[in-house]
């Protein structure tokens, strides 16, 4: 299927294959650089599932997804990279919370990179010497980030939003956690994950989508895939407030204290348009209230309060929906008390005037159009909504009607002060 976007000037190719696995394809014909991702609806939160072929839940190692997409680039005589690196591209892959993806940019020969990178994924080779080999390099990625404060302060206000949920855990797992992983947990995991049901085939550039897709259903055609399994997981949508633990200090050897604050969401945000609409509008709201051209920013910044790393987050995904506002300061309580007191205005708020935020959705809406010269920023963003109903190419219209009354009522909803906490990291004291 076609859709052409006119008033981006963009065009959309999707299409269904057999075997269940969605391709979206973007042609860009004044570019000379592809980028393509292939990505897999499972990430980090995923380690309750009910494997393919069986009937009861079982309870994965902590980072099994993460170590799973690190070892999916080794086979038996050659590792993925080196193929990629053959033709001149750029390899990657990164594990999120919810999701795992593979990725390359290229400016030549993208059909032979193409097919490596369906390849090397949907080719799983794992032994006990390899899985070995890569617990003690994930092993030193761990300890790097353990000696990261900032890292730590933001799995610490995590942890206080969600003592119960996984999305506390750090993707990568923990020394203790993927010491547990075995080759055939990762097969297990993969076959019930690594579905192409369950998968997405994302490529923008300077392509002939009907020479690509004609590649691609080739390339599927000749391999054999078990019959699509509905995924049952083990993580719910966790909006509870009664769980959440109101504050946390961290006592790290830094020069400088750090602050976060956390919101968590207690509504489950969907992937329709009326969520997309609802991401919109939240994502405004902090832009008037807490960006770097808002009143608050520049008292804050002007009283040295804060400095050039302080910034808000917001994250919606299946299960979870949370805030944060985090950076380093000289007074982490004054600064945490100082957004908490934004917070408990709820829908009061003086910078929520209409010209502000006419000037603000302009503002987001050239943000918007500048990102669409960004082939990795359509990949990235086509691929994230490709398991929702709302697409990259849409986001302009939903941005427009939004109102200024939406983000009022939302603030008085989401600035709840039962869902806020507070994390401080501080110097260690020396005895």
């Amino acid at each position: 299927m076609q859709q052409d976007y006119p008033e981006v000037s963009e065009t959309l190719i999707t299409q269904t294959l057999p075997n269940g696995l969605r391709v979206l394809i973007v042609p860009k014909p004044d570019y000379h650089e592809t980028y393509a991702q292939f990505a897999v609806d499972y990430g980090g939160i995923d380690t309750r599932y009910v494997p393919v072929g069986g009937s009861e839940m079982v309870q994965d190692p902590e980072g099994i997804a993460h170590f799973l997409e690190h070892k999916l680039f080794e086979k038996a005589d050659h590792d993925a990279f080196d193929l990629f690196g053959a033709t001149g591209a750029s390899a990657n892959a990164f594990t999120g919370a919810t999701s795992t993806a593979y990725l390359f940019s290229t400016s030549q020969a993208v059909a032979e990179n193409l097919t490596t990178l369906l390849d090397f994924v949907q080719d799983p080779y794992f032994t006990a010497q390899t899985v070995a080999k890569e617990k003690g390099i994930i092993g030193q990625e761990i300890q790097m980030y353990q000696d990261s404060p900032g890292w730590l302060l933001y799995y610490g206000i995590l942890g206080n939003l969600y003592p119960d949920h996984p999305v506390a855990h750090d993707v990568t797992g923990s020394l203790e956690s993927i010491d547990r992983i075995t080759p055939e947990a990762l097969y297990q995991a993969y076959q019930t994950f690594y579905q192409p049901s369950n998968m997405t085939l994302t490529i923008v550039g300077n392509v002939d989508p009907a020479a690509l897709l004609a590649l691609i259903e080739a390339n599927q055609a000749a391999k054999s895939f078990a019959p699509a399994t509905p995924i049952t997981r083990g993580v719910a949508f966790d909006g509870d407030v009664a769980t959440i633990l109101p504050y946390r200090a961290l006592n790290l050897p830094v020069v400088r204290p750090k602050s976060a604050v956390g919101l968590k969401g207690q509504r489950d945000i969907g992937g329709d348009q009326a969520g997309t609409r609802y991401q919109v509008a939240v994502r405004l709201l902090l832009e008037m209230l807490f960006g770097d051209s808002s009143p608050l920013y520049q008292d804050w910044y002007d009283r040295g309060l804060i400095d050039d790393s302080f910034d808000y987050d917001y994250q919606v995904a299946r299960t979870f929906n949370y805030v944060t506002f985090a950076g380093d300061t000289e007074d982490p309580q004054a600064l945490s008390d100082a957004i908490v007191a934004v917070l408990a205005q709820g829908a009061d708020q003086p910078s929520l005037t209409e010209a502000r935020f006419a000037r603000l959705k302009q503002a987001g809406l050239g943000k918007y159009y500048q990102s669409l010269n960004s082939l990795e920023r359509i990949a990235g963003q086509l691929s994230a909504q490709s398991f929702t109903a709302v697409n990259a190419f849409e986001l302009a219209d939903v941005m427009r009607a939004v109102t200024l009354d939406e983000l009022k009522t939302i603030a008085g909803e989401l600035f709840d002060l039962a869902a806020v906490s507070v994390c401080h990291v501080l110097p260690e004291v020396s005895e």
